[in-house]
């Protein structure tokens, strides 16, 4: 019979017993938070770990304990990666497919949060661009190397709630800025994307997902002071008491990561392809107020998800 997980599980109790010797995993951001502990399981776990990050030096730093508790042939090699500008994806992507070793997993994992209206190198809205528009160029470029049985885990977050896509103004130049409305949007399309890309290669194997991890303390939310964090919590608090739901409570990072290793490693394919999870399991369509549990209906429309595909390639000027 097959464990069962749930919120507080940790990214060890998931992977208990399981052997990855001989797998090649992705995993980009691995220079601060989830990306750390993700790296640090699959490798102690046997997995070769290919480690994706813009600080180079940074990530160096900030993976000694995953080199130290690498086991059963299990390491880590670090790869340049900056999201933020497609010259930086497409020179990743294209190194890696050049290498010829193909993955049995690529967790998209890296990110930015709630930051001042800004752009990428090529003058896409941040977060659009860096959570969405980078790692959608980096998969596709690398889907070659995409065996039969492997999967791509990309990260969303519960802040998909907070709003839709907007495939007309996605840089925001007609619509005021916020925030979180452009983190929801930039979330959702993590969430489009892993649909349409699992409806696009199902037929050869190669399956994808999107988790959500739970609200961690760790720097992507650096970008907001601790009186807007309060706030958020706050509102959340609210929102999960009139609904007769828990109040909120901080996951630790092991616990974060869970579901992404769980969706990854352990889940079945069929299980979890082409949705979202959270806490360890699936989640169901939940509509209404506040942003607890549960995932959108348009996060998961597959015809939504095939023009945000079609306008990502328009975007980034690649058709995949």
């Amino acid at each position: 019979m097959a464990k069962i997980f749930g919120a507080t599980s940790t990214t060890d109790e998931v992977l208990e017993g399981v052997d990855l010797s001989g797998k090649r995993i992705l995993v980009t951001g691995v220079s601060a938070g989830l990306g750390v502990e993700t790296a640090r399981t699959l490798a102690a776990h046997g997995a070769l770990v290919v480690g994706a990050a813009r600080d180079l030096s940074k990530a160096k730093a900030a993976t000694e304990q995953v080199r130290a508790g690498a086991a059963k042939g299990g390491g880590l090699e670090l790869v340049e990666l900056d999201l933020a500008s497609l010259a930086s994806v497409r020179a990743c992507g294209d190194a890696l497919v050049s290498s010829g070793k193909p993955f049995d997993l690529v967790i998209a994992n890296a990110g930015v949060m709630a930051c001042p209206k800004s752009q990428t190198a090529d003058g896409f809205e941040t977060q659009f661009g860096t959570n969405h528009l980078g790692h959608f160029v980096l998969v596709n470029r690398i889907a070659s190397l995409l065996k039969p049985g492997s999967r791509v885990v990309n990260l969303s977050s519960a802040g998909h709630r907070f709003s839709d896509v907007d495939l007309e103004d996605p840089n925001f130049e007609h619509t005021p800025y916020t925030e979180f409305g452009a983190y929801g949007r930039s979330k959702t399309a993590n969430i489009l994307f892993a649909v349409e890309f699992d409806r696009r290669h199902k037929a050869n194997g190669v399956r994808a997902t999107a988790v959500h991890p739970g609200g961690i303390q760790t720097e992507l939310g650096r970008h907001m002071t601790p009186e807007a964090m309060q706030n958020l919590v706050d509102q959340i608090t609210a929102a999960a008491a009139a609904s007769g739901q828990p109040a909120f409570a901080w996951k630790t990072i092991p616990q974060g990561a869970a579901t992404t290793v769980w969706s990854g490693v352990v889940a079945s394919a069929d299980e979890v392809g082409g949705l979202y999870c959270e806490d360890c399991h699936v989640a169901e369509l939940a509509e209404g107020e506040g942003i607890r549990g549960g995932v959108r209906a348009y996060a998961l429309d597959p015809d939504h998800a095939k023009a945000l595909w079609a306008k990502s390639e328009q975007m980034v000027g690649e058709q995949f």
